[in-house]
């Protein structure tokens, strides 16, 4: 456009001013404003002529620093970088997986060429992260896979099928299996049941509680809300009190007499079956002989409060319970100590709901097809996203309130039917009373926010509508409609929203396409990220710096691979590990137990103890094409030509072992694996 004359003015920047010099070129870098004979910028940025055309990095900043001097510290700090060592030099993994050193990718995201080298800067560091995390994880559950208790006895749930008045689905039954598994296996279980709404997890969790039950210990059943925690207590209870369980339930609604009782009676084991809300994690709760703890929608409880709950006995298994689908890819990660079983089948007759996307226009539509399900005798949800229209967001936004909404369908469009409320707000005795009458039919249409979200179980009710539908996940969404489609009646999920935004209209459409809740899931996480997905940080999503679960999924399984590449390398010598906690005398016993297991689990063929001198040496042979992380410690035929000696101690763990080798080895035979103590 021609010369012009710039007006720049720079506040309390002295060294800025001072460092330029007359006569110099700059790129000033800034807002410009003005008008056509005078333009003027306000404290731009600053750079040297040679520096345009660069890929400048933005950092988060604070009071106090500018954009240039993170940048300027950070150079500074690049330069020392070539002496950092590389976490994954040694491991051959960088060259494996085609990643750059540690120092380059550094250089790549703080000082790049192009934005290709920040992507493949960034895909060296999200590696790293999520390596270390999976790692962590592998570490946890090979802990817990050492960890030796009395293992629960075989019982036959003969009596606990037949008292069902349903039959259980194959995949009920597999879960099932697996945590029995699991309690007889002489290591504590810690197995997540996961399964879409409606699919019988709590008929898998009774069913463990009875094994329990059978093997003289107690359980615990920890629900995350009181209506869930008595819906449980409703249903259990008489089922199991008919298999001689005794079962109570504790809330913190419960008159302080009431609970002194319950927990008396815990203690002095009169109680076999302990169903509550967090009041179970107080501190003068006491179990007499705890075995086995169960707890629902295991995302909306903390690790803490896990941990918590397990520690009120001594060598107890953990069952997990969570009805919000979660894709693999995350799963990994926040459950990534545990095992899993999916139930991925539905009850016998449950039919898909039937899913519709409307507008404000269609609500009176909308309102004649739930009378006429009224009328037919069955029950409906109106789902609000508020509970009181004063707060300020709600009425700014327009959303529909519960109680507002409910007063005006009473004495409006549903004046002739029984309209009832719930909302959070609500005190736990009115909440249970509300449940109550509508699980009795005295309540025709429930008017309720996201209460109703989690476990409430009411057959009858056959249709629901979702008010300001856009406000809500996805996932969220899945679990509202869950709640319908519980019986063997055609039911039906609407949908409302006046939402000009494509998006979210797309967003919405997923949920009227399918009923998959994995599905559902995939598609949550991947428009809404992993925070939003879970919402609260106590939900057990760890708070990663770079990587990012929804959009590197690949890189993910990638180091799922690598890490258990690493972990082979000395997986076997965790195991024999177990042997140098036991004292002499028990080493024998130690070594039967950890290669008896081994077997167990396919690994090896067959074992004897070999007593020498004072050693426990326990001599197995490994099953041909054992897993690479029984490879390592063998009969290897020339471990000297890799520079490794014939024999030595296992680097950090101070077992001595017969001809350590750490290289891919074929077999054609089997080998011979030697576990040694000192």
């Amino acid at each position: 456009d021609g010369p012009v004359t710039l007006h720049i003015t720079f506040f309390n920047a002295k060294y800025t001013v001072d460092s330029l010099c007359e006569g110099e070129e700059y790129l000033f870098y800034g807002t410009l404003t003005g008008g056509f004979y005078a333009r003027q910028m306000d404290s731009p940025q600053v750079f040297r002529p040679e520096e345009a055309g660069t890929l400048l990095p933005v950092y988060p900043l604070t009071q106090g620093l500018s954009n240039k001097m993170v940048s300027r510290q950070v150079a500074e700090a690049l330069h020392q970088v070539e002496q950092l060592p590389d976490p994954l030099a040694g491991s051959g993994l960088p060259r494996q997986y085609g990643l750059m050193s540690y120092s380059e990718a550094l250089h790549a995201v703080h000082s790049p060429r192009d934005w290709a080298a920040i992507e493949t800067g960034r895909s060296r560091m999200v590696f790293d992260e999520l390596l270390c995390l999976t790692i962590c994880f592998a570490r946890m559950r090979q802990g817990r896979a050492l960890r030796h208790i009395v293992p629960m006895q075989p019982h036959p749930l003969t009596a606990y099928y037949q008292a069902l008045p349903y039959q259980l689905t194959g995949a009920q039954q597999r879960a099932i299996a697996e945590a029995i598994g699991d309690m007889c296996s002489g290591t504590p279980m810690n197995r997540l049941v996961q399964g879409d709404v409606g699919s019988g997890k709590t008929a898998v969790a009774a069913a463990c509680c009875y094994f329990a039950f059978l093997n003289g210990a107690q359980s615990a059943l920890m629900a995350p809300t009181e209506i869930l925690a008595q819906q449980h207590y409703h249903n259990l209870a008489p089922l199991l009190e008919r298999l001689g369980m005794r079962v109570a339930i504790l809330t913190g609604s419960l008159s302080v007499k009431k609970k002194e009782t319950l927990k008396a009676a815990l203690a002095a084991g009169e109680l076999d079956l302990c169903i509550g809300t967090h009041a179970i994690l107080t501190a003068d709760t006491e179990f007499s002989r705890l075995g086995l703890v169960v707890t629902d929608e295991q995302h909306r409880f903390g690790v803490q409060q896990r941990t918590a709950l397990r520690q009120k006995g001594q060598d107890t298994h953990v069952l997990v319970m969570s009805a919000t689908p979660i894709p693999r890819t995350l799963a990994m990660i926040v459950y990534g100590d545990l095992e899993l079983s999916i139930i991925d089948e539905l009850p016998a007759g449950r039919q898909p709901v039937r899913t519709y996307l409307i507008n404000s226009e269609i609500r009176e539509r909308a309102f004649g097809y739930i009378r006429r399900h009224l009328d037919a005798g069955y029950q409906a949800y109106l789902i609000c996203p508020a509970v009181q229209s004063e707060e300020e967001e709600v009425a700014a936004a327009h959303l529909k309130s519960a109680v507002e909404y409910a007063e005006e369908l009473a004495h409006g469009a549903f004046g002739q039917y029984r309209v009832g409320l719930l909302h959070g707000k609500m005190r736990p005795a009115q909440k249970e009373k509300v449940m109550a009458e509508f699980a009795a039919g005295e309540i025709q249409l429930l008017v309720a926010t996201t209460v109703v979200e989690v476990g409430v179980d009411v057959p009858n009710a056959v249709i629901m509508m979702i008010e300001n539908a856009e406000r809500f996940g996805l996932s969220q969404l899945h679990q509202l409609r869950g709640r319908v489609g519980r019986g063997r009646v055609q039911s039906h999920c609407i949908l409302l929203s006046d939402t000009d935004n494509p998006e979210t209209k797309e967003r919405l459409r997923v949920l009227c396409s399918t009923n998959d809740g994995f599905k559902i899931a995939e598609e949550d996480l991947k428009q809404r990220g992993p925070g939003d997905f879970f919402g609260e940080r106590q939900h057990g999503l760890p708070e990663l710096k770079v990587a990012d679960l929804a959009a590197d999924s690949r890189l993910l399984q990638k180091t799922q691979q690598a890490a258990g590449e690493l972990l082979a390398r000395d997986v076997l010598a965790v195991h024999a590990d177990a042997l140098l906690e036991a004292e002499d005398e028990r080493a024998r016993e130690q070594a039967h137990l950890v290669a008896g297991r081994l077997q167990h689990r396919g690994h090896i063929r067959a074992h004897r103890p070999l007593p020498v001198g004072t050693r426990h040496v326990h001599e197995a042979q490994l099953v041909l094409g054992a897993p690479q992380a029984l490879q390592q410690i063998h009969h290897a035929r020339e471990p000297q030509a890799r520079g490794l000696p014939a024999r030595g101690v296992y680097p950090g763990y101070g077992i001595e072992v017969a001809r350590i080798f750490h290289g891919t080895f074929s077999f054609k035979d089997a080998a011979t694996v030697f576990l040694q103590t000192r």
